[in-house]
């Protein structure tokens, strides 16, 4: 007997939700309230919209681009544009009008999806894009207007459409996402998914022993929706029928601890500074919020302290699940569990935290290794070091229109992380390969470094970069941010690092500061951090 080859295509499963369970809500908080709809109604406004964009003349592989918060009418855009085989390109609002510019003209947008709050934002570019013939603007009784020649809003634009579009029958190699690196170095590049590679990302993120998403889920993705594609989330929760809770722009923790409190959150997802803000509101009003129904959350984009992981168990019971990959692997990658084995049921509650506090487990389907200068397989045991390579059927196997050889090696993914692998194949990132310091032919970790110095009660946010030395090579120092009404000392900070860390390992300087740049994608931006010491002439004392 031969099995029926139905082509794995992301319209086949996007309105299952919706079709299960259609009085089950997306919402999303706005400046003025929240706006509620169900899940079917956002699926056939997605049809419309579907329907709407065909009008308009797009086609399969087209390429369609959102300039949006996560909001209901974005993950219309996650639905719609996929299902009817044209491209959705999220762009990232952070980014420089430079980078933006570049990316649009790249991908050749044709239509643009606004949200009008962030029309001010856009306005630099309208004369810089020729390839984009519309914008359709998304009004959330805000204000606000375009100089572009064509214009839209949302809802007249999907007006009068059906609510059952014939969605085609196409290659399930076909493109259905396109997303940019933020641009660290060089020229932003674009990761292009598959029909097949995300299809299969969304099956495998549903796993139990992935982040274990269920229908039963009220998910807040806190992760924006213009980066990797939220992580994934919005297709899985889609397919399987959870409450969508969004937060459009309003991503301060004050907000969204009150959003997720009251629609009753049980996973959320978002990179370690919100979790961190977060916390300390929760420390600052004991019992003020019910937070009994958030059983666990996501954290990725940079590694969380082992302290966070611990005060979020210990206090409120709450599985902090850390996860690791990058836009070119689609992205979920590897996830750390607190049980993520038989055989951790009977490890002690420490051991269990050493190992979420590691880069996690290879999702099923992926292989990493890591490797020499000389691309030899180096061994699994936790010490040696190397370049972490990845291959796999949602990994990235080439840029969108621009070959980068030295970025692929005989089929694999060159990460550009340097990383470690124990004997029970966890994976350890010691750091961005730029971001290692290399002081007296030795390397030290700035992700360790920082992770320590924020465990350390009264620090918020640490963030440890190189600075070039006269006699080392390298040197670490530490940008510290305290909270509120809070006195550290320099010493106290390096007595504490001093417990793990050897002393040639510890910072040569610590600079207390207010604030601590930033990637567009929410990262510690070492590259910028590194360029501002430069340019205030900052220099490392030869003390030794």
């Amino acid at each position: 007997m031969t099995m029926q080859q139905t082509p794995l295509l992301l319209s086949r499963i996007l309105g299952r939700g919706a079709q299960l369970d259609p009085n089950e809500e997306v919402v999303t908080l706005l400046h003025d309230g929240t706006h509620r709809q169900t899940l079917k109604t956002t699926w056939d406004r997605a049809n419309q919209l579907a329907g709407a964009l065909s009008a308009h003349g797009i086609k399969v592989g087209d390429r369609v681009a959102s300039f949006m918060w996560n909001n209901y009418r974005h993950l219309e855009l996650y639905q719609a544009i996929p299902s009817m085989g044209a491209v959705l390109h999220t762009l990232n609002v952070r980014l420089s009008p430079t980078d933006l510019e570049y990316i649009i003209n790249h991908a050749q947008d044709r239509v643009i999806f606004i949200d009008e709050d962030l029309l001010p934002l856009f306005e630099p570019l309208l004369d810089k894009i020729p390839c984009v013939e519309l914008l359709v603007i998304c009004r959330n009784g805000e204000g606000g207007e375009s100089s572009h020649p064509n214009t839209v809003d949302y809802e007249a634009f999907i007006d009068g459409q059906e609510t059952n579009y014939d969605w085609p029958e196409i290659d399930e190699n076909s493109p259905m996402g396109l997303c940019y690196t933020s641009g660290t170095t060089g020229k932003p590049k674009g990761a292009m998914y598959t029909h097949r590679s995300t299809y299969l990302h969304t099956i495998t993120q549903a796993m139990t022993d992935a982040m274990s998403l269920t229908a039963l889920d009220a998910l807040c993705g806190i992760v924006p929706m213009f980066h990797a594609m939220g992580w994934g989330l919005p297709f899985t929760a889609s397919m399987l029928g959870c409450k969508q809770v969004m937060p459009h722009r309003f991503m301060v923790p004050q907000k969204l601890l009150d959003l997720m409190v009251e629609e009753e959150v049980t996973i959320s997802a978002g990179v370690p500074t919100i979790w961190q803000g977060i916390k300390t509101i929760l420390e600052e009003n004991p019992g003020k919020y019910d937070t009994s129904k958030f059983s666990r959350l996501t954290c990725g984009g940079s590694a969380p302290p082992v302290s966070l992981i611990r005060w979020y168990w210990d206090n409120l019971g709450i599985e902090m699940v850390q996860g690791w990959g990058m836009t070119e692997t689609n992205p979920l990658a590897t996830l750390s569990r607190k049980v993520a084995k038989r055989s951790h049921m009977k490890i002690t509650e420490d051991q269990q935290f050493e190992n979420i506090a590691k880069a996690g487990l290879l999702m099923p389907g992926l292989e990493v290794e890591i490797v020499d200068e000389s691309w030899q397989p180096l061994p699994h045991d936790g010490e040696a070091v190397g370049e972490l390579l990845i291959r796999g059927p949602w990994i990235c196997s080439e840029y969108y229109n621009d070959p980068q050889p030295d970025k692929f090696h005989e089929g694999w993914l060159v990460t550009g992380d340097m990383a470690k692998i124990d004997a029970e194949e966890y994976l350890i990132i010691a750091d961005r390969s730029k971001d290692l310091i290399k002081t007296g032919g030795e390397w030290i970790s700035s992700v360790d470094l920082e992770n320590h110095i924020v465990a350390l009660s009264g620090v918020t946010q640490a963030a440890v970069v190189a600075q070039p030395h006269p006699r080392w090579d390298e040197r670490p120092v530490a940008l510290v941010i305290l909270a509120e009404e809070t006195h550290i000392s320099n010493e106290q900070i390096l007595e504490h690092c001093a417990k793990v860390f050897a002393k040639w390992q510890l910072p040569d300087e610590i600079i207390f500061v207010e604030d601590i740049a930033l990637t567009s994608t929410g990262k510690i931006d070492k590259k910028t951090i590194r360029s501002q010491l430069e340019e205030q002439g900052y220099k490392l004392p030869d003390l030794r």
